[in-house]
């Protein structure tokens, strides 16, 4: 008997992925696709779309001849901030242009002058400034740099839904797309911002379509329900929504450590956003609360630092335990909290810490650790003040490190801690998403693996 299974294909910036899901949310079939990179007419790189959408034929072909499983449903999740521009045809126009290119300061001085200056766009928009990393800024640029382009233009599709669209022949948006760090919707409307009607931008978004839903696939077959597609740090909270209805935060840890509060419906202010705050819509709709702080990569360069200067090996700290009278000697007397509350937000930078002066590499490697959680502290207050949050789940890279998972359960004394891990939180989002149409079984209990950390000394 054939498995019943849903495909998830995995879009990331250099990794990308297929697999297959049973019933249980089990991964029974795993198939990687090498990332091919083209360059735009400035020479920059960019995503082969192409390439991109021949893998996801190839795929597909190679799971439909394997006679073990029987493919339900398909979705995808990818990277955001990326936008395809298609024709009637949904056929691309342009490259998918790179979200790290370059934005040219005059137009972006421009746009911002002409629809009331950056603070007022960015709170009502929930979107820091951050050029071709706000994808309707991309599209604006489309528009007054390459004009003959921009009246082709059908629809500009975010770069999940336009994978759904060639395998469904529809064209749509979906709200996690659009209500991540954008610039185009307008938090406080619901709707797109009052710009994207007057540059005649709205007509040229594809209609929504809902997170949850479906629509019949035309290839390889119509027998293929096909979700619209999710951007992917949205599509990483799903399981966790579905899975706990008390008021949490998912502490999202990688190159950047995300913290997201889908119980923190309170607008974005100023403040908040000059600190790297910023707001994402959920497959629902709903707002979602985000702060970020740049540790994995500060961890990562002073990790090398440490090994340069110790003569040591990177993969010691990979496994290191908690040493308590190494770490008392940057305890303060009082509440650890109350302690990072009193200091300004830029107190401690390692990077500045002159590495002669400690005893060892395991005193260096803590002290490291101790002001990547000072960070970490100030950043998820951020979302977390005035909620009634009571558990924290971090997952990624820094809930395998002992120290730091520890001391946050240090700092967070009245908030449960837990290091979560779920095998490939984004594609489990993904089919999570539309489990209902494709699944008959409830969603499992265990998609979610836990473990509690409680502080190691008395504050």
């Amino acid at each position: 008997m054939k498995i019943p299974v849903i495909a998830i294909f995995d879009i990331g910036k250099t990794n990308k992925k297929l697999f297959l899901f049973d019933e249980d949310y089990k991964i029974v079939f795993e198939r990687s696709a090498r990332f091919i990179e083209t360059k735009d007419e400035d020479g920059d790189a960019c995503e082969n779309l192409e390439s991109l959408r021949l893998s996801v034929f190839d795929s597909l072909h190679e799971v439909l001849r394997n006679k073990q499983f029987d493919i339900k449903a398909i979705n995808f999740s990818t990277y955001g901030a990326s936008l395809v521009y298609v024709d009637e045809l949904g056929k691309p126009l342009a490259p998918l242009y790179n979200y790290l290119k370059a934005y040219p300061q005059a137009l972006q001085n421009e746009f911002y002058a002409t629809y009331g200056g950056e603070e007022a766009v960015a709170v009502k928009t929930a979107s820091p400034v951050l050029g071709s990393l706000n994808s309707g800024m991309q599209f604006y640029r489309i528009k007054h740099e390459k004009p003959e382009l921009f009246e082709k233009i059908k629809y500009a599709l975010h770069l999940p839904q336009y994978m759904s669209s060639i395998i469904t022949g529809k064209m749509h948006s979906d709200i996690t797309s659009i209500g991540c760090h954008t610039n185009f919707w307008d938090f406080e409307k619901n709707d797109y911002h009052a710009w994207v009607y007057q540059e005649g931008l709205a007509q040229k978004l594809a209609p929504i379509f809902p997170g949850d839903g479906v629509m019949q696939s035309t290839f390889p077959s119509e027998n293929y329900l096909t979700g619209v597609g999710l951007h992917d740090s949205s599509a990483a909270l799903i399981p966790y929504i579905e899975s706990f209805k008390e008021p949490f935060i998912l502490l999202s840890t990688g190159t950047w450590c995300i913290s997201l509060n889908p119980f923190n419906s309170q607008s974005l202010t100023k403040a908040e956003l000059d600190k790297d705050c910023l707001c994402y819509l959920s497959y629902q709709g709903k707002p979602i609360k985000a702060s970020r702080v740049f540790s994995g990569f500060e961890h990562e360069q002073e990790v090398k630092r440490i090994v340069e200067h110790f003569g040591t090996n990177a993969g010691k700290y990979k496994t290191i335990k908690l040493s308590l009278p190494t770490i008392q000697k940057y305890l303060p007397d009082q509440n650890l909290a109350a302690y990072f509350d009193g200091l300004p937000d830029d107190y401690f930078n390692f990077a500045n810490t002159d590495l002669q002066g400690f005893v060892d590499d395991e005193e260096a490697y803590h002290n490291l650790i101790f002001t990547l959680v000072f960070k970490q502290y100030k950043s998820t207050q951020l979302v977390l003040k005035n909620t009634s949050v009571k558990r924290i789940f971090v997952d990624g890279g820094f809930s395998k490190n002992q120290i730091f998972m520890n001391l946050l359960a240090m700092v967070f004394p009245e908030i449960e801690v837990y290091a979560a891990s779920m095998a490939q939180a984004t594609s489990m989002g993904a089919a999570v998403a539309i489990h209902k149409h494709w699944n008959t079984k409830p969603l499992p209990t265990d998609m979610i693996a836990l473990k509690l950390f409680v502080s190691p000394v008395k504050n």
